[in-house]
């Protein structure tokens, strides 16, 4: 399991996330990646070599999941693991106490890998990313 990236839900990607990941020296990664199933368009921000980094995440509609969080002020939403296996970690991180919040599902912006997200009682909002190979 590495540590991957930070998710901060913004209102517009292309204007107040932009404006604030270039104040931090941060320059865009990836292209913008709109995800039907997730409801949401995200990008990565980052400083090149780097490991982790930054994933911007705006509401695609009202009816986004994160929606309600920008609603609440947006800001910092996750920390995402990439691991090596999805369905052990899956099964590691429930049997251990998380709450599965969202099953596997493929994500455009990790070229189809699966992603699930989990809430842990005193960490919070966990996304896990299924690695590549």
């Amino acid at each position: 399991m590495r540590f991957h990236h930070v998710g901060v839900v913004v209102a517009e990607i292309e204007v107040g996330g932009r404006s604030s990941m270039e104040q931090l020296g941060l320059r865009s990664l990836t292209p913008i990646y709109a995800d039907p199933l997730q409801r949401v368009r995200v990008q990565f921000w980052g400083r090149e070599g780097d490991e982790s980094c930054v994933e911007l995440v705006e509401p695609d509609g009202a009816g986004s999941p994160v929606a309600r969080f920008l609603s609440k002020g947006g800001g910092l939403h996750h920390l995402c693991f990439e691991v090596d296996d999805l369905e052990i970690a899956r099964t590691d991180a429930v049997a251990n106490g998380a709450i599965c919040v969202c099953a596997p599902v493929p994500a455009v912006a990790f070229s189809g890998r699966s992603i699930a997200f989990f809430f842990f009682r005193n960490l919070g909002l966990v996304e896990l990313v299924q690695g590549p190979g």
